[in-house]
């Protein structure tokens, strides 16, 4: 998980240096004679952390890094839930690190404390800091008041990815999945949230029977 962990944050670094910007300005005094000027590197840690300026990256770049991602992945994994599974805990480590920052930005700060709220905020304000979209679709289980679902017609994780016959049931959504209960959970939503192919991709979000009690 460590490792894991480090081969993200090196690709969140390089990510990072792209939105550098080191310019040079130049300056002529009052001798006529040109002094380059060198501004000083801006790191991302100097900017506002309340502001809403998209960084949009190239998808080319995000297909190469999680493709880099899943292929670790499938090496240190023995069988297809293994896989998933390690794919669904660098998700997980990646939505607690979200969640501060989405809250503060889109809520001042501010945790919702109602089960609707936070599905309607997981489904419109996370999904677009994330995929620069709004998740197409949110729904309860007509039989199970528990259980809720998240389906997106075309998932971002998935369009580049070519499932072998041998791994069929293989969906690397399960990487947002992990990303969604890590979000619900260290909201105070105990839930387990799983990918399944249907209707494109169906994100399946099962709560603790506490937190149905709590919210009626």
């Amino acid at each position: 998980m460590a490792e894991e962990q480090r081969i993200l944050q090196r690709s969140v670094c390089s990510v990072s240096f792209l939105i550098i910007d080191l310019t040079m300005n130049s300056a002529t005094n009052t001798a006529g004679i040109s002094i380059s000027i060198i501004q000083p590197k801006t790191s991302i840690l100097d900017k506002p952390i309340n502001t809403k300026v998209k960084h949009d990256i190239s998808i080319n770049l995000y297909a190469l890094l999680f493709s880099e991602l899943v292929q670790y992945c499938q090496n240190k994994s023995l069988s297809v839930p293994e896989f998933q599974s390690k794919l669904h805990e660098v998700g997980q480590s990646i939505g607690a690190k979200l969640i501060d920052i989405n809250f503060y930005r889109e809520k001042n700060g501010k945790r919702e404390i109602k089960l609707l709220n936070i599905l309607q905020f997981v489904k419109i304000n996370l999904w677009k800091n994330i995929f620069g979209k709004e998740c197409d679709k949110l729904e309860r289980a007509n039989d199970d008041e528990r259980t809720y679902y998240l389906i997106e017609q075309e998932s971002l994780v998935n369009k580049f990815i070519s499932v072998p016959k041998d791994k069929g049931s293989l969906n690397c959504a399960i990487f947002v999945a992990g990303i969604v209960e890590a979000v619900l959970n260290n909201c105070g939503f105990k839930s387990t949230v799983t990918a399944h192919w249907h209707k494109g991709t169906t994100y399946m979000i099962q709560f603790d029977e506490q937190v149905i009690a709590r919210d009626k």
